[in-house]
């Protein structure tokens, strides 16, 4: 690791033109303090611009928008958006409606795949995720507006199959966030709702000779965090922002810090609200109905989350 910094000098080693790529959905993960100061840099100086952002589960919290990437909605400071989801960025999304940046929706897991295979050296993705569907180049090509107009993967021949192969981006700068670091930059995920995909993510930024800026809310001695803590080594981690203000380290969307949604306890599930008989109700309890003892389920948002209660 190089060193501690504060969110503003963080955001000057963002430059113009760069790429950055982001780890985490919703609040968790998010790295606010950087976000926060880059805009805030970006309104009085004009830089960092011309960015291009990269990040797979929705980032913010819509509708509301005080948080994410939504604060990075300036004609000029963002070039291109390429994420799973943009409903949490409703004034991203407006840029992008009157093509005013370029915007590329990719099918979720292949933004997430990328990174892995970025990390490991691979020239790209190769998927069959995709394919026939708006991912698919000879369709919409995830493309969101008229002023999307490359090509971002492509359709090949693997063994007489059908597959898109998406060429590697060049990440210049990864942003990610953990809990406590120690001062070789060794950070830990204690009260995280969520690893995400911070690890991969910062492998395949060092990969491409770009840097790695992480947020922690404590900062350690050396050589006092139990190894099986730590997440992401601090060879992967160039600079840290130690967060002051908790309000820009939120844990989830409903919470500071919960160390149940952290798996640090168990929570008492007779205190959860039942859900209001509903359509989607009847929808959930018929598809609980289908699960057996030892199943696994994985679960999405909207009336699959409604499964679990």
């Amino acid at each position: 690791m190089k060193g501690f910094v504060t969110p503003r000098e963080a955001a000057a080693l963002i430059k113009n033109g760069d790429t950055v790529a982001s780890a985490g959905m919703a609040l968790m993960g998010l790295c606010e303090d950087v976000i926060r100061a880059a805009e805030e840099r970006f309104l009085e100086t004009g830089e960092p611009n011309n960015l291009t952002l990269f990040y797979g589960a929705h980032q913010g919290n819509n509708p509301i928008t005080e948080y994410g990437w939504d604060r990075w909605a300036h004609e000029g400071m963002l070039k291109r958006w390429n994420g799973g989801f943009l409903g949490a960025s409703p004034k991203i999304m407006e840029l992008s409606n009157a093509n005013k940046i370029e915007a590329y929706c990719w099918p979720m897991g292949n933004i997430l795949h990328m990174y892995h295979e970025v990390a490991i050296g691979r020239p790209g993705l190769m998927t069959k995720i995709g394919l026939k569907t708006y991912a698919d180049p000879r369709l919409e090509g995830s493309k969101v507006n008229a002023r999307s107009t490359e090509d971002i993967c492509k359709v090949v021949q693997f063994e007489g199959e059908e597959y898109l192969f998406y060429p590697k981006p060049t990440f210049n700068v990864g942003v990610i966030r953990g809990t406590t670091v120690d001062t070789h930059g060794n950070l830990t995920f204690d009260e995280e709702s969520i690893n995400s995909e911070a690890l991969s993510l910062a492998m395949a930024v060092k990969q491409c000779g770009g840097i790695v800026i992480a947020q922690a809310k404590y900062k350690a001695a050396a050589n006092t965090l139990h190894p099986r803590a730590v997440h992401v080594p601090g060879i992967f981690i160039d600079y840290v922002v130690v967060n002051e203000d908790i309000h820009t380290h939120q844990q989830n969307e409903a919470s500071a810090y919960n160390p149940a949604m952290a798996g640090n306890v168990k929570a008492d599930l007779a205190e959860f609200p039942k859900l209001p008989l509903t359509e989607s109700k009847i929808i959930a309890r018929r598809a609980a109905m289908e699960l057996t003892a030892g199943d696994t389920i994985n679960l999405g948002i909207g009336i699959p989350q409604n499964i679990a209660p």
